[in-house]
């Protein structure tokens, strides 16, 4: 894997786990490599998609465990 792979692949894995200070590193990697916003936009769109999907499972898990009102309230 190439660095500029490997910066977009940080930027998204930042997204998903909601990391702001990682987000902000990989970011200015990814303008030392002149990796376009267009491509770090679609790296960070796959880590949100990834991020819902985890946060969706988690609150089903939730609702398996301890019922619908104690994940609504959250």
């Amino acid at each position: 894997m190439d660095a500029l792979m490997k910066e977009l692949v940080a930027m998204g894995a930042s997204a998903a786990a909601n990391c702001h200070p990682c987000m902000d590193h990989h970011l200015a990697k990814c303008d030392e490599l002149g990796i376009s916003r267009e491509e770090v936009s679609e790296a960070v769109k796959v880590g949100l998609m990834v991020n819902h999907g985890a946060e969706r499972a988690i609150r089903k898990k939730a609702r398996e465990l301890l019922g619908e009102s104690a994940v609504e309230a959250a």
